[in-house]
């Protein structure tokens, strides 16, 4: 201010020429031309009045020129935001039909995307991003559980809550899940595509090992069974990355949501299963997808009937069977093994490695990328699930002999081996296993003289070795052709004693 004053006092004072004043004062020709425009139009002369103050004179020279924005007709900003996530909508088309419904009185192209960002600034982080209209689905596990009261014992186990999120509406799904395992992931995940009632262009879920096998940041690795829900749903799933969570900002914002408007209403309840708290849930998600917005038009429901329902992908028509993947090699007996049963491949793959794919009722097998193999999945260990097709020539044969047949085919070798065969099949915890022992006596029979046979079973028979193994060690060590242990010695009479009981001390 203290330029100003001389730059007043030098013009209006002396005779000094506009160069020689900046000369004197040490500024710019051009400064000194701006301070007399600023006093001219603000009609001040020299000498200043005396209340006249640095504060003051400057509330004059630099006093703001009366608004004139009040000529102007300003746009809905809020429908402007909800119009942007429309797919194709730019601001560009959006002004032009702005202006065209305010006429002259519309701001120009420039003025209208500087006030609209400065009105999309004073949003949440979160809002202020832009998210195309059924392009993304955000998902995580909220941080509270909800307690589970065992109703026998007692005991108190945490509930995990499951929510998902639309980019463009917020509209919010949620369910509670037993824990956070890979079927409690992706059975959430398919819950809340049919509650949207259709499938996003991309899916963005936390990083978790349940769905994640190598967490790059840039190049993310999904597990096998994560990469079949994406195929089976056509949809494509992008993790967020590690400690990001501005990579999942919607359903940061909605777990919060989620965790006050119906987590909270919930604390005083006591459930007894994680049905029960899931159906309270489910009670409270209508309430909360209706509730307005703040500062945006409408509610989460309506928006998602506005922006995102229009353009959801459509369900497939069967839901997602979760299946489990596992490496195993087939056995001799051209059967694999899983959980304690027994399944047939195509005896070809004998000794090779092939991959099981199990759901929960069917076990499939698969060697390299073809289907070898399909058996309902058996609930008894042990149990063998066989197909005739899979067996060679020979032993298709064999499986034709039933209990009755082997019975028949041991009496024309002898008694005891006819007893033996009747022992194997009665004693042997699964049929199968007695009929593979029938089938190596059979073998032994085409071996060795049926006489032979006949008393290594007898030997057998006697120690009480009721095993394919015993009569195949006895024919191969030559057991059978020596005479059994001597006749049998009668009794041994007990002698008289005070400490030997005999059977009436016990009645």
């Amino acid at each position: 201010m203290r330029k100003i004053r001389d730059v007043l006092r030098y013009r209006y004072t002396t005779e000094l020429s506009l160069e020689a004043i900046a000369l004197a004062l040490k500024i710019s020709k051009g400064v000194v031309a701006k301070y007399l425009r600023l006093a001219e139009g603000a009609s001040i002369g020299w000498p200043l009045p005396e209340d006249c103050d640095d504060l003051a004179l400057e509330r004059l020279l630099y006093r703001q020129p009366e608004a004139r924005s009040s000529a102007f007709i300003g746009p809905d900003y809020a429908r402007v935001h909800q119009e942007l996530k429309k797919k194709g909508v730019t601001l560009a088309l959006l002004w032009e039909e702005y202006r065209q419904a305010s006429g002259e009185r519309g701001y120009q192209y420039t003025a209208f995307c500087t006030r609209y960002r400065a009105w999309a600034g004073k949003l949440k982080r979160s809002m202020r991003q832009i998210h195309r209209a059924g392009e993304k689905l955000f998902a995580d596990y909220a941080g509270p559980t909800v307690p589970i009261i065992d109703g026998q014992t007692g005991e108190i186990r945490s509930s995990s809550v499951f929510v998902a999120v639309l980019g463009a509406s917020n509209y919010t799904f949620a369910c509670a899940t037993p824990q956070q395992t890979q079927a409690d992931w992706l059975g959430g995940l398919a819950r809340a595509l049919t509650y949207m009632g259709g499938v996003t262009a991309l899916i963005v879920p936390d990083n978790p090992r349940a769905l994640v096998s190598d967490a790059d940041p840039y190049e993310p690795v999904l597990n096998r069974i994560t990469e079949e829900f994406a195929a089976h749903y056509g949809t494509v799933i992008l993790p967020a990355r590690r400690r990001r969570p501005q990579d999942k900002a919607k359903v940061e914002i909605g777990v919060q949501v989620v965790e006050r408007w119906i987590l909270a209403r919930l604390r005083h309840r006591q459930f007894f299963s994680v049905a029960e708290a899931d159906a309270a849930i489910a009670a409270l998600l209508p309430e909360l997808n209706s509730r307005p917005f703040k500062k945006l038009p409408g509610c989460r429901a309506s928006a998602f009937a506005l922006l995102d329902a229009p353009y959801l992908r459509p369900l497939p028509a069967t839901p997602f069977t979760l299946a489990e993947w596992k490496r195993a090699r087939v056995n001799i007996d051209y059967h694999i093994e899983f959980d304690g049963s027994y399944y047939s491949v195509p005896h070809a793959l004998v000794h090779r490695e092939v991959e099981l794919r199990v759901t929960q009722n069917t076990v499939e097998v698969l060697a390299g990328t073809r289907r070898v193999a399909s058996h309902p999945r058996s609930p008894r260990r042990g149990h063998f699930e066989t197909t005739p097709e899979h067996m060679p020539a020979a032993h298709r044969a064999h499986a034709e002999w039933s209990p009755g047949r082997l019975l028949n085919w041991a009496a024309t070798i002898g008694p005891a081996t006819a007893e033996l065969v009747k022992r194997l099949l009665l004693e042997k915890p699964h049929p199968e296993q007695g009929y593979r022992a029938c089938l190596g006596l059979m073998r032994l029979a085409r071996t060795y003289p049926h006489e032979r046979l006949e008393a290594a079973c007898t030997r057998a028979l006697a120690v009480g070795a009721h095993r394919y193994r015993s009569v195949a060690s006895i024919l191969a060590k030559g057991l059978d052709q020596q005479p059994l242990t001597s006749p049998a010695q009668g009794e041994l009479a007990l002698p008289e004693h005070a400490n030997v009981r005999g059977p009436t001390y016990y009645h």
